[in-house]
This record gives structure tokens, C-alpha cells and sequence, in this order.
């Protein structure tokens, strides 16, 4: 059985007067240690099929389970990083990547200081004591990395992490979470609007379509591709083929739209 198994999952928005249909008809598994991209046009239900498989929400039909668990159920260990950091500006780094553990009572020695040597290892050293004002939006988001990566998460969901950043600044995220991932073998779920980064950093691209939400394609990113880093990837020549056919997919189904 896969890590991650997404069965027939409906979902609609209901109002005094509409039904909205977000997703309809979904299927799909993800194995463990497996990186997947969300792609697609606007409103084709990614961010709502990110928050179905953290168990915010619930499918109106259909089921998900990681690990054979539900998302909502107190077994279910999900790891959420978003566009925004989301770090309380009153708190010390050191305090805010503590947090997850310390909400799940799990503030052991161990774990803090294994916390604070992976704060070493993505490259911030020496903020421990200082505060989020005090550091740049890409130093931020490796601090959330850090905070997520601490609850020792069983899947990590990622919704467009590094679109706020600078180009610059995005390419090195890229490589870092994609190399911190690779190292500590974790699945992970990636929703981007950007085909470069999704090829980049993923084994497979599932491209969605838009009214209703539903799942048109997969591209399974070449081995070649999958083992080096998210820079390089980019300089690759089966690299700009996947994209432009993902591109021509993706342009065929906004024309459709």
C-alpha cells in the first residue's frame, strides 16, 4: 500500500444559493520519500487539495490516508510550510522553532538540541536569540523549514513557499529545502504556479485542470533530473523538454477555460 493514497475525492463549496464544485473525481499515491508538484491554473482546487490531504478540511466525498491514517487523526504527523513565515515577531527564533514541540509536549533535550543543530545546517547559526525583524525573508523561511522539520513530520505540505521571495533568494531555498528533504528522506506535496520550480524539485508533476478542479495529467520528471540539484536541473536539456510540454498542457487548458 503507498505512503499517501488520495481516493475519488469530491469537494464542494456550499452557499445559501451556489454549490461550487472544487475538485471532482480525484485519484492519486504518493510513496514514501516521494516529492510531488500541484500545478495548474487558477482556481482548479490545489490550495483545497492541499488543505483536504493536511485534514483542515474534509472531502465532501472520498477519503485520504498518510501512513494509513487520516489527516485529522491524532496518529497523523503533518508538517505545513506557507508563502508567509508565520513566525510570532515576539518570540527569539530559538523560541519559535521550539513551538511545535513544545504545543505537543514534546520539549526534551534531545529534541531541542537536534532542533538547534538543524538550524546550524540550513545555515542560520548564531540567530538563536535573535527576533524575526531582524532577519531577511529568505533566512525567515529557512527558520520555518527548521520549525516544521522539528515535529520529525511524516509528510511536509508546501503551498508556494518561496513565491514571495526574490529570484535570487527562491533558487537558493530551492536547493536547501531540496537537499534538507533529500537527507532526511521526507515526503513531500509542493503547490506552485511555477512549472521551472516544479520540475526542478519534484519526481512527478500532477497538473490539474480548472472548473471543476480535477486531475488531467501526470509527468514523471526524468531519473537524471531527479538526482542533482534544483540549480542544475534547470541548465539540463531534457529539462526545457518537460517544460515545454507541460507548458503547451497547461496553455491548452487555460485556452479550454
Amino acid at each position: 500500500m503507498s505512503f499517501l493514497t488520495v481516493e475519488n475525492v469530491h469537494h464542494s463549496y456550499f452557499s445559501p444559493k451556489t454549490v461550487t464544485t472544487a475538485l471532482q473525481n480525484i485519484n492519486f499515491d504518493l510513496e514514501e520519500g516521494e516529492f510531488i508538484s500541484l500545478v495548474g491554473p487558477s482556481g482548479c482546487g490545489k490550495t483545497t487539495m492541499l488543505s483536504i490531504l493536511s485534514g483542515l478540511i474534509s472531502p465532501t466525498e472520498g477519503k485520504v490516508q498518510i501512513d494509513g491514517q487520516a489527516p485529522n487523526s491524532r496518529n497523523s504527523s503533518i508538517g505545513y510550510m506557507l508563502q508567509q513565515d508565520y513566525l510570532f515577531p515576539w518570540k527569539t527564533i530559538e523560541e519559535n522553532i521550539l513551538l511545535g514541540l513544545k504545543l505537543q509536549n514534546q520539549l526534551t533535550d534531545n529534541r531541542i538540541s537536534k532542533t538547534l543543530e538543524l538550524l546550524k545546517e540550513i545555515g542560520l547559526e548564531g540567530v538563536e536569540k535573535q527576533y524575526p525583524r531582524q532577519l531577511s525573508g529568505g533566512m525567515r523561511q529557512r527558520a520555518a523549514l527548521v520549525r516544521t522539520l522539528a515535529i520529525n513530520p511524516k509528510i511536509l505540505l508546501l503551498d508556494e513557499p518561496f513565491s514571495a521571495l526574490d529570484y535570487q533568494t527562491k533558487l537558493k531555498l530551492e536547493d536547501l529545502v531540496f537537499e534538507t528533504l533529500k537527507s532526511y528522506r521526507k515526503t513531500a506535496v509542493l503547490v506552485t504556479h511555477d512549472i521551472g520550480e516544479a520540475i526542478s524539485m519534484s519526481d512527478r508533476i500532477l497538473l490539474f485542470a480548472a472548473k471543476p478542479g480535477r486531475l488531467h495529467k501526470i509527468f514523471k520528471v526524468p531519473e537524471e533530473l531527479r538526482t542533482i540539484r534544483p540549480f542544475d536541473v534547470r541548465s539540463k536539456e531534457t529539462y526545457s523538454i518537460l517544460f515545454q510540454k507541460v507548458w503547451k498542457e497547461l496553455e491548452s487548458l487555460e485556452f479550454d477555460g
